[in-house]
């Protein structure tokens, strides 16, 4: 009989949540790497080196991969002859450990859990709840797994009840498109196929907690059906030319993942959940000897990468951009953006399309300006600002026309591709939306010189803010001609691999 007592399981969970806000697994980097190494779309190749560079500068600073530090998910697998010496529940004590987690000082997680999901949708201030899975199985151990997991690639997670006889790889590769790009390829697909509606995408999800291995499972062959699934949506779903940050390239899977399980005749589930750039994962043991130690990896695990901007990337001073400026730029182009721009997104862009609705005066004047879709860290130390990366700017497609009609912005800096109306709408305007690398927060943050909130401080991370910058690297997404790399970009990547494949 083991005992498990209640501050081992509290600091452990603690210690694993701030390991893996600045760690990446050693098999994620090894494979980004690789894939780096061998991506030929000069954009898709630049935006993996950004991931590359952010994730060393994380693991020497301990400091967010991410801005988004994901909702928390815990597996338990609690052997039969464990006891607790402990006066609170054991979800109590996992929410404890997420709470001493969020709140150390030393590295601060961002608060992203809001009670109410359909209603005020207030902060709980300290990222719990946790969502908390438990297994009861044989011996006198406990066993944890701890992920979190962020929003953007969550929200691109596909459910449906296939026919028996209907085909799981035509089903994923025609989802995979319509994901866009808001879960921050390359990174990893979890496949749960079977069971029912919830066992599909507790499988999908469980899945992603496996390590990257395909290359070895290429070399030895598959020996089941979900092995076999495994190899085909890997090569077939990076031949779609999606690429990193959907802007088309050689690469836009690391690995799938495929959990199956038996299923009623009539039945068959499937769900597919992306994991992000951030790929936030780990797992311990407990014994009744203490807490688990995390180990810390080697910083010769990471690769020396360097970016080169080239001959034509454009400083742009945003203190002085005009209209006739942004008509100049090109898809696809590189920029560097200088001096003052706003902050705002999903609650911020209610906010304000509400009052303007009203008629009212808006408490920002953003004319000429331009806004960043993020919801920062917040500093600790002599940081201005904590890792500052961008959230998906899909998010904010409802709200653009009215904000460009209404207000004289110029421009938008989010990741990931816009819809059709927002496109329509920087067109009709002449506006332009930039895009900024998901996963390189802590890079991206590097860039902020001075931070203050202007508007709406009851918003927490969602509050508006004016950031002043330096060089932040972006990209020409949508220019003033509605032209999107997001469309173009997989089209001619798609074409190319299909043509060297020949």
């Amino acid at each position: 009989m083991t005992t498990i007592r209640q501050d081992d399981l509290i600091d452990s969970i603690a210690d694993a949540l701030q390991f893996i806000s600045y760690y990446h697994p050693r098999d994620f980097i090894q494979a980004l790497n690789q894939a780096y190494k061998r991506e030929a779309n000069p954009a898709a190749r630049d935006a993996m080196a950004q991931i590359l560079i952010n994730s060393r500068m994380c693991a020497q600073g301990h400091r967010p991969i991410c801005q988004d530090t994901g909702i928390v998910t815990v597996k338990l697998k609690v052997g039969m002859k464990v006891r607790w010496d402990a006066d609170m529940s054991v979800t109590d004590m996992v929410n404890e450990g997420v709470r001493r987690a969020y709140k150390n000082a030393d590295n601060l997680l961002r608060a992203s859990i809001l009670e109410d999901p359909d209603g005020a949708r207030r902060n709980t201030g300290d990222n719990t709840p946790a969502v908390v899975h438990y297994e009861i199985v044989p011996g006198d151990s406990l066993e944890v797994y701890v992920a979190a997991k962020g929003g953007g690639s969550e929200a691109k997670s596909k459910f449906a009840m296939l026919n028996p006889s209907d085909s799981v790889v035509d089903w994923v590769l025609k989802m995979v498109p319509q994901m866009g790009a808001g879960w921050c390829p390359p990174g990893m697909l979890g496949i749960g196929i079977g069971g029912t509606a919830e066992k599909a995408m507790l499988l999908a999800k469980e899945s992603l907690l496996d390590p990257i291995d395909i290359q070895e499972l290429q070399q030895r062959g598959a020996t089941s059906r979900a092995e076999e699934l495994r190899l085909e949506l890997y090569d077939k779903v990076n031949r779609l030319g999606i690429g990193a940050q959907g802007l088309g390239g050689l690469t836009t899977v690391l690995d799938v993942k495929v959990r199956d399980f038996p299923t009623h005749a009539a039945n068959k589930a499937v769900a597919i959940i992306p994991n992000c750039a951030a790929t936030r994962h780990t797992h311990f043991v407990l014994d009744g000897s203490g807490p688990a130690q995390q180990v810390p990896p080697s910083l010769a695990d990471w690769p020396q990468v360097t970016r080169e901007a080239g001959g034509g990337t454009r400083r742009v001073d945003l203190d002085q951009v005009t209209r006739a400026d942004v008509l100049s730029w090109q898809p696809g182009e590189t920029l560097l953006l200088n001096g003052r721009m706003l902050t705002g997104r999903d609650a911020a862009h209610k906010k304000m399309v509400d009052i303007l609705a009203k008629g009212e005066k808006l408490p920002v004047d953003l004319a000429g300006r331009f806004i960043y879709y993020v919801g920062p860290v917040d500093p600790v130390r002599d940081e201005v600002v904590g890792p500052a990366g961008p959230t998906t700017a899909t998010r904010m497609d409802k709200f653009t026309r009215t904000m460009l009609e209404k207000t004289g912005l110029l421009g938008m800096i989010g990741k990931a591709e816009r819809g059709p109306a927002a496109i329509e709408a920087i067109r009709d305007h002449q506006a332009v939306y930039l895009m900024a690398v998901g996963g390189a927060a802590y890079l991206v943050a590097q860039a902020i010189k001075s931070a203050r909130v202007v508007a709406f401080p009851e918003l927490g991370m969602e509050a508006i803010y004016e950031f002043e910058v330096e060089d932040m690297p972006v990209t020409v997404a949508v220019d003033s001609r509605g032209e999107s790399v997001h469309d173009t970009g997989p089209l001619i990547w798609k074409a190319n691999i299909e043509e060297s494949a020949v």
